[in-house]
């Protein structure tokens, strides 16, 4: 079995592979600390089974999931998730997952887990392995061959014959991303929708053009183009965290006049203006916000929040003033101490314990921020809450 485990905690991503490797030896694991990470050996790689965080660094486990099933519908896709993650857990079951696993999780309910999807793969054919492998293989050999040929360069002996009479008229849909850094995540996301929406209304490909662009050939009926593309847009201000812009060619009936088109393409996309929805600056919010609720115990420097979501720091602490009406540094404090005032109601907890707990190594400054945002100490509260009770 090939399995590829995804977490951006590293202990965790160790501990399963351990536990996993000590029961099956021979099985194949690869490791991800993220979404971009994931999506390159899912590229690269037959994986059979994914083991992923719910809360993905820059995506949720849920939207790699949705991004990944038109390409790789054989990928058994199972989560990790802590207790207040539930609901996720559960709409990632109706979304098609084969199970969850919560924080903390054993060794005895990974090797179940492992030895039921074990049962299933085996009940598939090698020769559907195979075929499926095959299928990956081939496209990657067009992609590359269709990538030089557009491009002008010479493509050895390779005969484009068949794929010309395959698609005598088509159209050209371009995608094109404006990032300062990598984008495999979005290049992924891309092709998965692009692809989909292919297949639903017509045929076609989808090849990654250059480190920004993508380029997918396009034969469908004139008026179902429109509505590719309409759709096309929706889904990419949905899942893109990175401004884009959609451009599409006039109907080709000569395949030599591809790489000429592809040139005018380009030139147009230096006037038109890039799109990125309002709406993905709010679930960038909701996704930093539910990774503090879920790592609070953690390091939540505003720089590794900010990068869970793909944002700037200066970018990333303004817009969640904006969206919170509080500061990041704020909205850590009080989330912390509010949680520290319900441990502090469990009088088997000691103090140091409880600041632990909530994220703080140093007892003496956890004693200092409580007193100085509820003008009482940790104590104080404590034996005041306890006597209120009796």
């Amino acid at each position: 079995m090939n399995i590829l485990i995804v977490d951006d905690e590293t202990i965790i991503r160790s501990g399963i592979k351990r536990t996993i490797q000590n029961r099956y030896p021979d099985y194949r694991i690869w490791l991800a600390a993220s979404a971009d990470e994931a999506v390159k050996r899912l590229r690269s790689e037959s994986i059979d089974l994914v083991l992923s965080d719910i809360m993905m660094p820059g995506m949720s486990g849920l939207e790699l999931m949705k991004a990944a099933k038109p390409q790789h519908p054989h990928v058994r896709w199972v989560f990790i998730s802590a207790k207040s993650e539930f609901s996720f857990a559960q709409e990632a079951l109706r979304l098609g997952a084969r199970d969850y696993l919560v924080k903390p999780i054993g060794k005895e309910r990974v090797i179940e887990l492992i030895d039921q999807l074990r049962d299933e793969l085996h009940k598939e054919s090698e020769q559907s392995r195979d075929t499926r492998q095959l299928d990956v293989n081939l496209k990657y050999l067009r992609e590359a061959v269709f990538q030089r040929w557009a491009a002008g360069l010479d493509i050895g002996n390779f005969d484009m014959q068949p794929l010309m009479e395959a698609y005598p008229s088509f159209h050209l849909v371009m995608v094109k991303m404006d990032a300062d850094r990598p984008v495999h995540l979005e290049h992924f996301i891309i092709d998965n929708v692009l692809s989909e929406l292919i297949e639903r209304y017509g045929s076609g490909f989808v090849i990654s053009y250059d480190s920004q662009s993508l380029l997918g050939l396009v034969s469908v009926p004139d008026d179902s183009l429109t509505l590719l593309i309409g759709e096309l847009r929706t889904h990419l201000r949905q899942y893109l965290k990175v401004p884009f812009q959609v451009m599409n060619s006039g109907l080709i009936e000569q395949f030599q006049l591809v790489p000429a088109e592809i040139r005018r393409l380009r030139q147009a996309s230096d006037s038109q203006v890039y799109e990125q929805d309002e709406r993905g600056s709010d679930r960038a919010i909701e996704t930093a916000i539910q990774y503090i609720k879920s790592h609070f115990r953690e390091d939540l420097s505003l720089e590794k929040v900010a990068s869970v979501v793909f944002l700037n720091p200066v970018y990333f602490s303004q817009l969640f003033k904006q969206k919170t009406g509080q500061g990041y540094k704020d909205f850590v404090i009080q989330l912390r101490l509010e949680q520290a005032k319900r441990l502090l109601h469990n009088p088997s907890l000691k103090l140091a314990e409880v600041a632990e707990r909530i994220g703080y190594q140093d007892m003496r400054h956890f004693t200092q921020v409580f007193r100085k945002r509820f003008n009482i100490t940790p104590t104080e509260y404590r034996t005041q809450e306890i006597g209120q009770g009796d």
